[in-house]
């Protein structure tokens, strides 16, 4: 079943001029114009997160951002204030992509998106053939990546892409910093078997 849509739109006045942290709060108490100003502020974030994690199409990506923005008002009471409210989203991002993923199984998307960008890179004009490998690595790496269990690529996309620190990451998953680490630690050897044999 499709998600309810609901118009978000660039707000004015005072919501423009609060901090995230007061957005935040003000979406606990249903405000739908600070819900607005944090999607402002935030979308092209989530939605680039989002691409990467989940590997689909931009209607249901439109789809992912929207459910995700959706939640905000509901898991805003719970705001402790220990990560930043853009990590804080793209928690919230994660648990989205995690149940479309499990639900649609679209990991192949997001292979072709990355092979496909690898293919348009200009062409070497002086060595065409580092040109061909560097596109094949591109792709075998995309491959290997949508390939991760998603708790796996979800703490190595945070990490590694969004460049979140561990602590931060932690605490947008509700886990332990350590898990963090030793998730990281997985993800990379998984990597690295999978990318076994690649020129280098």
């Amino acid at each position: 079943m499709k998600p309810r849509v609901i118009l978000f739109r660039a707000v004015e006045g005072v919501p423009a001029e609060m901090s995230d942290e007061a957005l935040v709060a003000a979406c606990a108490t249903g405000d739908a114009a600070a819900l607005g100003a944090l999607f402002d502020r935030h979308y092209d974030a989530v939605r680039g997160f989002l691409a990467r994690m989940s590997g689909t199409d931009d209607r249901d990506l439109d789809d992912l951002v929207q459910v995700t923005f959706e939640t905000v008002p509901r898991a805003a009471a719970h705001f402790d204030g220990r990560a930043q409210v853009r990590t804080w989203l793209l928690g919230i991002a994660t648990n989205v992509a995690r149940h479309h993923i499990r639900s649609e199984i679209r990991r192949k998307r997001f292979t072709r998106d990355v092979a496909a960008a690898a293919a348009d890179a200009p062409p070497a004009v002086a060595d065409g053939r580092a040109e061909v490998l560097a596109r094949e690595r591109a792709a075998r790496l995309g491959q290997a990546i949508s390939a991760l269990p998603t708790g796996l690529r979800a703490v190595f996309l945070l990490v590694y892409v969004e460049g979140l620190p561990g602590r931060d990451v932690a605490a947008a998953l509700g886990v332990r910093e350590g898990t963090i680490w030793k998730r990281l630690h997985r993800a990379r050897g998984l990597l690295r078997e999978s990318l076994a044999g690649v020129d280098p």
